[in-house]
């Protein structure tokens, strides 16, 4: 999937259908001039359904349907017959759309099941038929209801990525080269930072034809959670997904502090970050030589204590599969 398809924000305008209205006729057939009223109700008016697809990986096929409709109830008719339900639209969503109102910014669900149906927007109720309102008093009426009208509302949906592991970093931390490496999804890649705007989401073979979902997350930058730079719109993302995976380049100057910025602007974001499982992977580590590396191991063994840690290279491919094997027992434990 190239970057410009992954669509993850879009505002879309919903309109159920109205209700059909009542009918007023009167029964009337040989013989039987006076047969009294007989009109049936209207049909309901369609509904708008969201529905959880798991098939699904982006919005992209909403980008240009701004306007959704549900088909109108028909009219109810003699002899009691009701009158057809207006057609219902389904409009399908990958799991992890969280849908708000437009005007309010109020959450109103989120998908997060395959096959899961929500209604977004109500039917207008189909008006009785004067069969309803005949009485003693009142044995031929001649009015009936019309139907109710339909619903109306702006929505954005936003999605949050679902996938297993979260890879977490600045920009060119090395996210995406070891996306492309671990998996066979081909990310865009640069010597500058932010060159990833949008997730990417590869699939990791491992062992006996097992597999699990990474999200390489655009960079995240000191004050995201404040929206400094794409905060907001980065940081969603990562609430969805089970492992987080730190990653930080060996080049930096202090490993632990960028670390603790990272997890800082995650809490400030939300604090329920920190229940998740998480490990650090220092990147770039064939510009270690083995003296180097056992120093630096001496030093992170404190600054880590309690959180895992691991040393790779992408480029000259060392560690990955010991990696693999960590996320592994980790998202399976």
């Amino acid at each position: 999937m190239t970057e410009g398809n992954f669509v993850d924000y879009v505002k879309i305008y919903v309109s159920s259908g109205k209700g059909g209205k009542g009918s007023t006729h009167l029964h009337r057939e040989k013989f039987i001039e006076k047969g009294g009223p007989d009109g049936g109700d209207g049909g309901r008016g369609g509904h708008v359904y969201l529905v959880g697809n798991k098939g699904l990986w982006t919005l992209f096929h909403l980008k240009f349907a701004r306007h959704i409709k549900a088909g109108n109830g028909g009219d109810g008719s003699g002899d009691r017959s009701t009158g057809a339900d207006g057609d219902d639209k389904y409009i399908e969503v990958p799991l992890g759309t969280v849908v708000k109102d437009k005007e309010t910014g109020e959450i109103l669900f989120e998908i997060t099941e395959e096959g899961e149906k929500q209604i977004l927007s109500r039917g207008g109720k189909g008006g009785l038929g004067n069969w309803h309102f005949r009485s003693s008093t009142n044995q031929t009426p001649r009015y009936s209801q019309p139907g109710l009208p339909g619903a109306e509302m702006d929505v954005i949906l936003e999605l949050k990525v679902l996938a297993d592991v979260g890879l977490v970093g600045f920009p060119n931390a090395g996210k995406s080269t070891l996306l492309s490496v671990l998996t066979s999804a081909k990310p865009k890649i640069a010597d500058y930072p932010f060159t990833t705007l949008k997730p990417n989401l590869g699939i990791v073979a491992y062992r006996d034809f097992q597999s699990f979902v990474i999200a390489d997350i655009p960079g995240i930058i000191e004050g995201a959670a404040e929206g400094k730079g794409l905060g907001h719109y980065f940081l969603r993302h990562i609430e969805r997904n089970s492992t987080l995976l730190f990653l930080v380049p060996v080049d930096t100057p202090d490993i632990k502090g960028e670390y603790d910025i990272l997890v800082n602007e995650l809490t400030k974001y939300n604090p329920e970050m920190l229940d998740k499982e998480r490990m650090v992977v220092i990147s770039k580590c064939d510009m270690l030589d083995d003296e180097l590396k056992a120093e630096l191991k001496a030093e992170l063994d404190v600054s880590f204590k309690g959180v895992p840690y691991m040393f790779i290279s992408s480029i000259a491919q060392q560690g990955l599969t010991e990696l693999k094997d960590k996320l592994w027992k980790m998202l399976n434990e």
